[in-house]
């Protein structure tokens, strides 16, 4: 269900969204900055410090999970069932190795959140809708200026 499309949206991305339910049915959505795919078509996030989503994962497996790439402004929507990997578990060093790979071992992962997908929708920003001759290079230029990455950039320079 994770085609190469995906794969590479995914890739592009710094941060997702992971949606759960609490216990009551309340709606959890919490931002994780390690994630990646496997060869099995899985999504797999590092829990890093996520006590909630774990304890909504163990109540209901359902989870949604939103990405998109801030410059683009396009990405995709996965839905399906997660569940939890951890020290011992058959697919753990594989997994544990390809988040690890992603983003070094200055983190503490925990455990891995496994989503298997069930459901995959694209995410695109209403301009494209609404300003047919948008294209995606429009939406880079504006996205840079809009979110002021040249003003971040001086500053990371000057150090401030």
């Amino acid at each position: 269900m994770l085609d190469s499309i995906i794969t590479e949206a995914i890739e592009q991305s710094v941060l997702c969204w992971l949606a759960t339910l609490s216990s009551d049915g309340f709606p959890n959505v919490s931002p994780k900055e390690a994630f990646t795919c496997d060869a099995n078509g899985r999504l797999l996030i590092a829990h890093i410090a996520s006590p909630q989503s774990i304890r909504n994962i163990q109540a209901n497996p359902n989870v949604c999970v939103s990405f998109v790439n801030i410059f683009t402004q396009k990405g995709y929507k996965i839905k399906g069932t997660a569940t939890m990997l951890k020290p011992g578990h058959a697919d753990w060093e594989s997994a544990l190795g390809k988040l690890t790979d992603k983003i070094g071992t200055s983190y503490p992962i925990h455990g891995i959140i496994s989503l298997r997908p069930k459901q995959t929708e694209p995410i695109i920003a209403p301009s494209y809708r609404l300003f047919p001759d948008t294209t995606e290079t429009d939406r880079i230029a504006d996205s840079l200026q809009t979110y002021r990455v040249a003003d971040y950039q001086s500053r990371a320079i000057q150090g401030k």
